[in-house]
Protein backbone atom coordinates (compact mmCIF):
# COMPACT_ATOMS: atom_id res chain seq x y z
CA UNK A 1 0.00 0.00 0.00
CA UNK A 2 1.22 3.26 -0.72
CA UNK A 3 2.05 5.96 1.81
CA UNK A 4 0.10 9.19 1.71
CA UNK A 5 3.10 12.25 1.52
CA UNK A 6 1.31 15.95 2.27
CA UNK A 7 2.41 18.44 0.15
CA UNK A 8 4.70 20.18 2.32
CA UNK A 9 7.08 21.94 -0.63
CA UNK A 10 4.38 23.44 -2.77
CA UNK A 11 3.54 25.52 0.92
CA UNK A 12 6.58 26.21 1.62
CA UNK A 13 7.23 28.09 -1.89
CA UNK A 14 4.12 29.43 -1.54
CA UNK A 15 5.24 31.07 1.82
CA UNK A 16 8.69 32.10 1.13
CA UNK A 17 6.83 33.74 -2.43
CA UNK A 18 4.55 35.90 -0.06
CA UNK A 19 7.80 36.66 2.27
CA UNK A 20 9.31 37.78 -0.80
CA UNK A 21 6.65 39.72 -2.87
CA UNK A 22 5.69 41.36 0.58
CA UNK A 23 9.52 42.28 1.31
CA UNK A 24 10.02 43.95 -2.04
CA UNK A 25 6.78 45.73 -1.94
CA UNK A 26 7.85 47.61 1.30
CA UNK A 27 11.00 48.59 -0.27
CA UNK A 28 9.11 49.99 -3.15
CA UNK A 29 7.27 51.37 -1.26
CA UNK A 30 9.70 53.42 1.13
CA UNK A 31 11.69 53.89 -1.56
CA UNK A 32 8.62 56.14 -3.52
CA UNK A 33 8.14 57.64 0.06
CA UNK A 34 11.12 59.22 0.56
CA UNK A 35 10.78 62.38 2.21
CA UNK A 36 12.25 65.39 -0.14
CA UNK A 37 12.84 67.26 2.99
CA UNK A 38 14.99 64.59 4.90
CA UNK A 39 18.04 66.80 6.55
CA UNK A 40 16.80 70.15 5.32
CA UNK A 41 15.24 73.13 7.27
CA UNK A 42 11.82 72.14 6.42
CA UNK A 43 10.91 75.06 4.66
CA UNK A 44 9.59 72.51 1.61
CA UNK A 45 6.88 71.71 3.63
CA UNK A 46 5.40 74.50 4.22
CA UNK A 47 2.80 76.29 1.90
CA UNK A 48 4.29 78.22 -1.00
CA UNK A 49 2.98 81.71 0.77
CA UNK A 50 4.71 80.35 3.90
CA UNK A 51 7.82 79.63 1.87
CA UNK A 52 7.51 83.27 0.51
CA UNK A 53 6.81 84.82 3.90
CA UNK A 54 10.00 83.04 5.25
CA UNK A 55 12.53 83.90 2.57
CA UNK A 56 11.47 87.92 2.60
CA UNK A 57 11.89 88.07 6.17
CA UNK A 58 15.49 85.82 5.85
CA UNK A 59 16.48 88.50 3.29
CA UNK A 60 15.61 91.75 5.23
CA UNK A 61 17.45 90.42 8.30
CA UNK A 62 20.54 89.82 6.46
CA UNK A 63 23.06 93.04 6.38
CA UNK A 64 24.75 92.03 3.22
CA UNK A 65 24.21 90.05 -0.27
CA UNK A 66 25.92 89.32 -3.67
CA UNK A 67 23.63 89.94 -6.69
CA UNK A 68 25.02 88.56 -9.99
CA UNK A 69 22.99 88.33 -13.73
CA UNK A 70 20.87 90.10 -16.19
CA UNK A 71 18.11 92.62 -15.35
CA UNK A 72 15.49 93.79 -18.71
CA UNK A 73 13.69 96.68 -18.60
CA UNK A 74 12.37 99.46 -20.87
CA UNK A 75 15.64 101.66 -19.58
CA UNK A 76 17.64 98.66 -21.42
CA UNK A 77 19.32 95.50 -20.43
CA UNK A 78 21.68 95.11 -18.03
CA UNK A 79 24.31 93.23 -16.22
CA UNK A 80 25.26 93.15 -12.80
CA UNK A 81 27.51 91.66 -10.49
CA UNK A 82 26.93 93.54 -6.84
CA UNK A 83 28.07 93.77 -3.77
CA UNK A 84 25.55 95.35 -1.38
CA UNK A 85 25.25 96.75 1.99
CA UNK A 86 23.13 98.68 4.03
CA UNK A 87 25.80 101.81 3.78
CA UNK A 88 26.83 101.43 0.67
CA UNK A 89 28.00 98.67 -2.59
CA UNK A 90 30.57 98.36 -5.18
CA UNK A 91 30.19 95.82 -8.34
CA UNK A 92 29.65 96.71 -11.79
CA UNK A 93 26.96 97.28 -14.68
CA UNK A 94 27.62 96.46 -18.14
CA UNK A 95 24.88 98.03 -20.64
CA UNK A 96 24.88 97.19 -24.79
CA UNK A 97 27.18 99.92 -25.65
CA UNK A 98 29.22 100.48 -22.05
CA UNK A 99 30.71 98.86 -19.02
CA UNK A 100 31.06 100.50 -15.69
CA UNK A 101 32.16 100.45 -12.11
CA UNK A 102 30.03 102.03 -9.16
CA UNK A 103 30.90 102.99 -5.61
CA UNK A 104 28.68 104.19 -3.30
CA UNK A 105 29.57 104.92 0.41
CA UNK A 106 26.71 106.14 1.90
CA UNK A 107 25.33 109.05 -0.32
CA UNK A 108 28.89 109.72 -1.94
CA UNK A 109 28.22 107.80 -5.55
CA UNK A 110 31.89 106.78 -7.62
CA UNK A 111 31.98 106.30 -11.17
CA UNK A 112 34.48 104.51 -13.31
CA UNK A 113 32.97 103.84 -16.83
CA UNK A 114 35.06 103.28 -20.06
CA UNK A 115 34.52 105.08 -23.18
CA UNK A 116 31.65 103.78 -24.91
CA UNK A 117 30.02 105.23 -21.42
CA UNK A 118 31.40 108.45 -21.91
CA UNK A 119 30.95 108.98 -25.67
CA UNK A 120 27.34 109.12 -25.27
CA UNK A 121 25.96 112.38 -24.04
CA UNK A 122 23.26 113.17 -21.85
CA UNK A 123 20.67 112.57 -25.17
CA UNK A 124 21.95 109.38 -25.85
CA UNK A 125 23.57 110.94 -29.09
CA UNK A 126 27.59 109.98 -29.83
CA UNK A 127 29.38 113.13 -27.96
CA UNK A 128 33.26 113.90 -29.64
CA UNK A 129 33.71 115.84 -26.23
CA UNK A 130 32.87 112.66 -24.18
CA UNK A 131 35.58 110.85 -26.14
CA UNK A 132 38.16 113.02 -25.23
CA UNK A 133 37.10 112.88 -22.03
CA UNK A 134 37.29 109.15 -22.47
CA UNK A 135 40.79 110.01 -22.38
CA UNK A 136 40.76 111.98 -18.99
CA UNK A 137 38.64 109.40 -17.46
CA UNK A 138 40.55 106.57 -17.86
CA UNK A 139 41.10 104.15 -14.83
CA UNK A 140 39.58 107.22 -12.60
CA UNK A 141 36.96 107.55 -10.32
CA UNK A 142 34.08 110.60 -10.74
CA UNK A 143 32.37 111.55 -7.84
CA UNK A 144 28.81 111.52 -8.74
CA UNK A 145 26.88 114.84 -7.88
CA UNK A 146 24.01 114.44 -6.32
CA UNK A 147 21.71 116.67 -8.38
CA UNK A 148 23.13 115.14 -11.58
CA UNK A 149 19.83 113.41 -13.39
CA UNK A 150 21.94 110.38 -13.41
CA UNK A 151 22.71 110.36 -9.45
CA UNK A 152 18.98 108.43 -8.51
CA UNK A 153 19.43 105.81 -10.96
CA UNK A 154 23.21 104.94 -10.68
CA UNK A 155 22.31 104.92 -7.12
CA UNK A 156 19.44 102.07 -7.26
CA UNK A 157 22.20 100.15 -8.68
CA UNK A 158 23.77 100.14 -5.57
CA UNK A 159 21.36 100.05 -3.16
CA UNK A 160 20.55 96.88 -0.85
CA UNK A 161 16.63 97.64 -0.44
CA UNK A 162 15.60 98.74 -3.55
CA UNK A 163 17.71 95.79 -5.46
CA UNK A 164 15.90 93.59 -3.52
CA UNK A 165 12.50 94.98 -3.60
CA UNK A 166 12.85 94.78 -6.98
CA UNK A 167 13.62 91.44 -7.41
CA UNK A 168 12.19 89.38 -5.33
CA UNK A 169 8.66 90.34 -5.70
CA UNK A 170 6.52 87.47 -7.31
CA UNK A 171 3.24 88.44 -8.89
CA UNK A 172 0.09 86.40 -9.17
CA UNK A 173 -1.09 83.96 -6.58
CA UNK A 174 2.02 81.95 -5.16
CA UNK A 175 2.13 78.38 -6.20
CA UNK A 176 5.06 75.67 -4.97
CA UNK A 177 7.51 74.75 -7.58
CA UNK A 178 10.49 71.65 -8.06
CA UNK A 179 12.41 70.78 -5.72
CA UNK A 180 16.15 71.67 -7.01
CA UNK A 181 19.61 72.95 -6.73
CA UNK A 182 20.98 76.18 -7.34
CA UNK A 183 25.10 75.04 -7.23
CA UNK A 184 25.33 72.84 -4.51
CA UNK A 185 22.97 74.02 -2.51
CA UNK A 186 19.09 72.27 -2.64
CA UNK A 187 16.36 74.67 -3.12
CA UNK A 188 12.44 74.89 -3.21
CA UNK A 189 10.82 76.62 -5.60
CA UNK A 190 7.56 79.12 -5.40
CA UNK A 191 6.15 80.70 -8.74
CA UNK A 192 4.09 83.73 -9.39
CA UNK A 193 0.82 82.03 -11.07
CA UNK A 194 2.90 79.08 -13.09
CA UNK A 195 5.87 81.43 -13.61
CA UNK A 196 4.78 84.05 -15.65
CA UNK A 197 4.93 86.15 -12.39
CA UNK A 198 8.09 84.78 -11.59
CA UNK A 199 10.64 82.21 -9.84
CA UNK A 200 12.18 82.22 -7.07
CA UNK A 201 14.81 79.49 -5.55
CA UNK A 202 14.73 79.80 -1.73
CA UNK A 203 17.84 77.27 0.03
CA UNK A 204 16.64 74.49 2.03
CA UNK A 205 19.84 74.75 3.93
CA UNK A 206 20.13 76.92 7.16
CA UNK A 207 18.50 80.22 6.67
CA UNK A 208 15.57 80.21 3.71
CA UNK A 209 17.74 82.66 1.76
CA UNK A 210 16.50 83.54 -1.83
CA UNK A 211 19.64 82.67 -4.00
CA UNK A 212 17.85 82.56 -7.33
CA UNK A 213 15.17 84.90 -8.65
CA UNK A 214 13.79 84.72 -12.18
CA UNK A 215 11.47 87.35 -13.15
CA UNK A 216 8.57 87.23 -15.13
CA UNK A 217 8.08 88.03 -18.58
CA UNK A 218 11.86 87.02 -19.55
CA UNK A 219 12.90 90.41 -16.89
CA UNK A 220 16.25 88.01 -16.65
CA UNK A 221 17.81 85.88 -13.86
CA UNK A 222 19.83 86.95 -10.83
CA UNK A 223 21.81 84.61 -8.52
CA UNK A 224 21.48 85.86 -4.52
CA UNK A 225 24.82 84.94 -2.42
CA UNK A 226 27.05 85.63 0.17
CA UNK A 227 23.82 86.07 2.69
CA UNK A 228 25.50 88.30 5.64
CA UNK A 229 28.92 87.76 4.31
CA UNK A 230 30.69 91.30 5.47
CA UNK A 231 32.74 93.45 2.83
CA UNK A 232 34.50 96.69 2.78
CA UNK A 233 34.18 99.48 1.82
CA UNK A 234 36.94 102.23 0.88
CA UNK A 235 36.55 105.72 -0.74
CA UNK A 236 38.85 105.92 -3.59
CA UNK A 237 42.51 107.77 -3.51
CA UNK A 238 42.52 111.56 -4.66
CA UNK A 239 45.05 110.74 -6.85
CA UNK A 240 42.37 108.02 -8.72
CA UNK A 241 39.28 110.59 -8.40
CA UNK A 242 38.24 113.30 -11.05
CA UNK A 243 35.85 116.30 -11.48
CA UNK A 244 33.75 115.52 -14.75
CA UNK A 245 32.37 119.06 -14.78
CA UNK A 246 29.66 118.86 -16.53
CA UNK A 247 26.20 116.37 -16.48
CA UNK A 248 27.01 112.91 -16.73
CA UNK A 249 25.79 111.15 -19.89
CA UNK A 250 22.67 108.65 -19.41
CA UNK A 251 23.72 104.48 -19.02
CA UNK A 252 22.11 103.55 -22.45
CA UNK A 253 21.10 100.26 -23.19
Amino acid sequence: MTSFVPPVAPRRRTAVAVLLCAGLTAALTACGSEDPDKGTNGVGRLEATEIEKRAQTAADSADAVRLAGTLVSKGGTYKIDMRLKEDGGTGSVTSKSSTFELLRIGDEVYLKADSGFWSHDEKGGEDSKGDAAGDKLEDKYVKVPQDDPTYKQLRGFTDMKTLLGGMLTLHGKVNKGEYGKVGSVRTVQILGGKGEGGALDVSLKGTPYPLRFARGGGGGIVTLADWGTDFDLKAPDKSDTVDYGRQLPRSSS
